[in-house]
């Protein structure tokens, strides 16, 4: 008895053996990922500060939603989907350190949730690699905790193409995609056309063609259902504000210096040292050590084609490739200047094949090599850390010393009387607007949003300032307004009504 007692003990043992087992092989495969997600979350926090105000473009999104502050001017180019993001927090509280946690903690979730999506197309070693890759770039985490759209364009591009080459393999192999997949597809798209629209469809068009060539129709209604839900409002307030979907696209391509073959790889280049906008694009290139891994990437991405395709694994591979070139051609090679974040989405796809490359380096090739190859990476990768997070660092102080500037010009403006309700206009009118607590005008620019008529009338109402940068000259509705030189600005102060 004692025997068929222990027997049965034993069977029931290896009985929930192999489920105990999958459950703890999915558990040790999901800790890789979730750890680069929770650390991405947690160097955000320490190194971009959480007290860091508020950037122009921030201000301008964060407005919206805001009950603290008056909307800033909303141009053609943007559109609704980071102040839906930051909704959460910035429409009850105006604390920047509440919405930079919070902010920092869902790009951290969001990493974690792309990566998953590619869960059992590339080792998990890969994924963790490819996540720590992306996250450690010093324009990810600059970026991740601010109001911001390249970021979520950039996880919704991974999120959907990994979808995608899981339906299209499920395709291959006579199974039908399922459902989940679909809806996954569809929402990263939704998530792209809701931050950046024009920027979905770039991101969207290869695999788009693959599906159509492929006649996947389950796959296209997903993804084209999920680009035409997030561009929806776009496209509705097209009609609604600027005449018509070609009209805004017309006037967003005049405020991004007009769009046409233009040849911004010098810019992109130029960037790379921490300039958050550069444009016009003059001076110096960066130090050769910052710009090594940029030029370097292209090389390892192709290395990880070749790879992908000896092992059998080409889509996989080949279309993150190709969504991650059409995503970058606007930004190379259309407009007349740059930005680092532009290039976001196409650094996140790259991301999976550059390191399955880097793996294949290191694991394969003949005995003697491996240490070699090993050491090389490693070194690469120490290098790699260091300059991110020397650019990193400066960075954000230069970004903080800006953005106290704001403030203090704000300060200035109290003392002056200047106080909500009341109005801005001309130079950082937006800015030092929302730090003032102020609605912001522009008389031209990509900017414009009134006239000096409407100006002068407001004055009789309100406290009215107008701001004139170094070197500039007042504009001519306050040219016999009360100046006051502050900082290297000058404001000129409207008599009361």
């Amino acid at each position: 008895m004692a025997d068929g007692v222990n027997a049965l003990v034993v069977e029931g043992r290896r009985g929930a053996d192999p489920t105990g087992s999958r459950t703890a092989r999915r558990l040790r495969g999901r800790a890789p990922v979730a750890a680069v997600a929770a650390v991405f979350a947690l160097v955000q926090l320490v190194f971009v500060h959480p007290a860091m105000g508020l950037g122009w473009d921030e201000i301008v999104y964060v407005s919206q939603v805001t009950t603290h502050h008056p909307a800033a001017f909303f141009s053609a180019p943007r559109s609704r989907g980071v102040p839906l993001l930051v909704a959460p927090v910035a429409s009850w509280s105006a604390s920047t350190e509440l919405l930079r946690v919070y902010l920092a903690l869902l790009s951290g979730l969001g990493l974690y949730l792309a990566l998953r999506a590619w869960r059992g197309l590339f080792p998990d070693r890969v994924l963790a690699t490819a996540g720590a890759f992306f996250a450690t770039l010093w324009v990810t985490l600059f970026y991740g905790p601010q109001a911001m759209p390249n970021y979520w364009v950039a996880i919704g591009a991974l999120i959907t193409v990994g979808c995608a080459v899981r339906a299209l393999g499920d395709r291959r192999a006579g199974r039908r995609p399922a459902r989940g997949v679909l809806c996954a597809a569809a929402a990263g798209a939704l998530l792209m056309a809701l931050m950046r629209p024009t920027d979905a469809v770039w991101v969207c068009a290869p695999l788009l063609l693959l599906v159509l060539v492929r006649r996947h129709w389950p796959l296209l209604l997903a993804v084209a259902g999920g680009l035409a839900a997030g561009g929806g409002e776009w496209v509705i307030e097209a009609y609604a504000w600027y005449g018509g979907l070609g009209e805004r696209l017309h006037r967003a391509s005049e405020i991004q210096g007009g769009l046409g073959w233009n040849i911004a790889v010098g810019d992109q280049m130029r960037s790379l040292g921490g300039r958050g906008l550069c444009r016009p694009c003059t001076g110096a290139m960066p130090h050769p050590v910052v710009t090594l891994w940029w030029l370097l990437l292209p090389a390892v991405a192709a290395l990880g084609a070749v790879v992908a395709v000896r092992a059998r694994r080409a889509t996989a591979t080949l279309l993150p490739l190709a969504c991650a070139v059409t995503a970058a051609v606007p930004y190379l090679f259309l407009i007349g200047y740059a930005a680092p974040r532009f290039l976001q989405p196409a650094y996140a796809l790259l991301a999976l094949p550059v390191t399955d490359a880097l793996w294949h380096l290191v694991r394969t090739g003949r005995d003697r090599w491996r240490p070699v190859a090993a050491t090389l990476v490693a070194l690469a990768v120490a290098g790699h850390l260091a300059v991110q997070f020397s650019v990193l660092v400066g960075t954000v102080n230069r970004n903080v010393d800006s953005r106290e500037a704001w403030a203090r010009v704000a300060d200035e403006l109290h003392r002056l009387g200047v106080r909500p309700p009341c109005l801005l206009t001309e130079h950082d009118s937006i800015p030092v607007g929302y730090y003032t607590g102020c609605s912001s005008g522009n008389t031209g620019g990509s900017n414009e949003n009134t006239t000096p008529a409407e100006i002068e009338d407001t004055a009789r109402r309100i406290p009215v300032a107008a701001l004139t940068g170094p070197g500039g000259t007042p504009p001519a509705y306050a040219r016999h307004w009360a100046p006051h030189p502050f900082a290297g600005l000058e404001i000129r102060v409207a008599p009361p009504g």
